[in-house]
């Protein structure tokens, strides 16, 4: 069976009338596994968006409403739960191998029949940012935004002591043990192959994703002549307010369909 595959495609309930939703458990490297996709009830044709989660297993996990309301701005929408989750086989590895869920699901997006093959958006929050990278790096899409996303997995080890315990049980080992595994999941040194415009998105008091990330990526963007705007917020954590969150995701809609 090919990556992008459904195999299983059940309704969900859905928080808007406008969208309907369905779990669907598709192919991602002979896994299958599990996420989330979101139809306008409009007929037509719309643009594919991939949304790539933050977290792991149980926390950052997607989210009925945010999915519904991307879908809700003129969009096929499609977030992975990535493997491992809520009944998918596998295991999630941190941008590691997990990283095909994201490919396998731009390939969904392409198949499916009322999107066009050639207008696929990628989205990625938090540790999504990490992987909606890569994605972008590996395969031609329209357009990539990351909001308050990770670019370093260096300095998420740095930054984060919560998380090294998990970090060295899933990805192996420290950064000073096999510096190789973070290096293979920072995408910062593999930017050149991007083609698509990027939109970066954080806020500057972030604590969870220091704005630090952001900057790199834009630094590294720029120096490779890639086109990347961006949007640095002073007041804000990871978390933003909900009518500021509303006015951003606007925002970031209306600059996909430009691209």
């Amino acid at each position: 069976m090919k990556n992008g595959m459904i195999v299983k495609k059940t309704l969900f309930p859905s928080p808007n009338p406008h969208v309907e939703l369905y779990e669907v458990t598709y192919i991602s490297s002979g896994l299958r596994v599990k996420g989330l996709l979101a139809e306008p009830i409009l007929d037509g044709k719309y643009d594919g968006f991939l949304y790539l989660r933050g977290g792991i297993k149980g926390v950052g996990m997607v989210r009925p409403a945010r999915i519904a309301q991307f879908a809700s701005h003129g969009f096929i929408v499609f977030a992975p739960y990535y493997r491992g989750n809520l009944g998918g086989e596998g295991n999630e590895d941190f941008a590691g191998d997990d990283r095909e869920d994201a490919f396998s699901g731009i390939e969904l997006l392409k198949h499916h029949t009322r999107t066009a093959p050639s207008r696929i958006h990628v989205f990625g929050f938090s540790r999504g940012g990490v992987m909606a990278l890569m994605a972008g790096i590996e395969i031609d899409v329209t357009s990539v935004v990351t909001w308050g996303g990770v670019s370093d997995m260096f300095l998420t080890y740095e930054e984060r002591k919560d998380l090294r315990r998990m970090m060295k049980r899933v990805i192996g080992g420290s950064p000073n043990k096999v510096p190789e595994r973070y290096e293979w999941r920072t995408p910062l040194s593999s930017l050149e192959h991007l083609q698509a415009p990027i939109l970066i998105i954080h806020g500057e008091k972030d604590q969870n994703v220091s704005v630090e990330h952001a900057y790199r990526l834009e630094q590294r963007l720029k120096e490779l002549g890639k086109p990347v705007s961006t949007h640095y917020f002073k007041e804000f954590t990871h978390y933003f307010p909900p009518r500021k969150n509303q006015q951003i995701v606007s925002l970031l809609c209306s600059w996909m369909k430009d691209q």
